[in-house]
């Protein structure tokens, strides 16, 4: 078992470029969404990664108005912002660097090369350029990961942040983009669901599977319950229970026992049951059991002795 410590950096790199993944694909729906002619609540889409960040009553402290440049500023490129996708590239190099020697060459590199680059951007990026640059340096970093990284310890702590962190995203973002529909302040449903669908690159998995538009039940059925598709909360879940039976901890058989507790609840759950239930409620229940593995996984693994 590898010290606590370099397990911690290991885990919070990838769940920091993990984060501002997931970052840059809700903005880039929340943009989308509020220019569509079809949208009632322009200013509820937009304010949607706020409220999935919880930074709302911090960006209302700093600025009087909503608007498309102001978020992108604060949820983009601020650095006092710590839940913005800079901060979060700061981050990730930071526990990189703290375990640069027992990482490959080739992932500190681009790591850092993604830090040394998100510095000096200018303040007037083109939007979708800066979206697709982001999600392009992630991809890299999952790919080098993939590559270089001896299987081990230190590959699956890179890998657990990774899910950990995915499935979190995935829950906050189905439930944002519901409550805005349920209450009205959204767009038209179909554009809604397409446009989150497009969020977690499962538009053509939809589109593959589905002959129907869009819809709660189908969607639902699909972000959460597919052990298909990669970004799915149960995909998310069925990893995360793969990668915790192959450490060993302290108190490691609870973290294992909360994530297979999760994973078999989304394996024998049905679409209709869940919004019989309430998606919100649901959802929301589901977060705290993630909140939870979360803590299991740090007195299990990342504790310092």
């Amino acid at each position: 078992m590898m010290l606590s410590r370099t397990a911690d950096h290991l885990y919070w790199m990838s769940r920091y470029l993990e984060r501002a993944e997931n970052l840059a694909r809700l903005l880039d729906v929340s943009f989308s969404l509020s220019l569509l002619p079809q949208s009632k609540g322009a200013r509820a889409e937009m304010s949607a990664p706020l409220v999935i960040t919880e930074t709302l009553q911090q960006y209302n402290t700093r600025h009087d108005t909503l608007s498309a440049q102001t978020l992108f500023d604060f949820m983009a490129l601020d650095r006092d912002n710590p839940a913005s996708i800079v901060s979060c590239l700061k981050l990730a190099r930071e526990n990189a660097h703290a375990v640069r020697g027992k990482i490959p060459v080739e992932m500190w590199e681009n790591i850092n090369a993604t830090w040394l680059q998100a510095k000096q951007l200018p303040s007037a990026v083109n939007v979708g350029e800066f979206f697709d640059w982001v999600k392009e340096r992630s991809h890299l970093f999952r790919g080098v990961a993939y590559g270089t990284v001896l299987r081990g310890d230190a590959y699956s702590f890179v890998r657990l942040g990774t899910f950990v962190e995915r499935a979190d995203n995935t829950a906050r973002l189905l439930d944002v983009k519901a409550s805005l529909m349920d209450s009205g302040h959204g767009v038209d449903d179909f554009y809604a669901w397409s446009a989150l669908l497009r969020a977690l690159s499962a538009y053509e998995a939809y589109l593959e599977l589905y002959r129907e538009p869009p819809n709660a039940q189908s969607v639902t059925e699909l972000l959460l319950l597919s052990p298909r598709l990669p970004r799915s909360l149960r995909a998310s879940m069925e990893a995360i229970c793969k990668i915790l039976a192959q450490i060993e901890g302290e108190d490691s058989r609870v973290a294992q026992r909360d994530a297979n507790a999760i994973r078999n609840e989304l394996h024998f759950v049905r679409a209709d049951e869940i919004l019989r239930f309430g998606l919100h409620d649901y959802l929301n229940q589901r977060l705290i059991d993630i909140n939870t593995l979360g803590e299991r996984i740090y007195d299990a693994y990342l504790k310092a002795a």
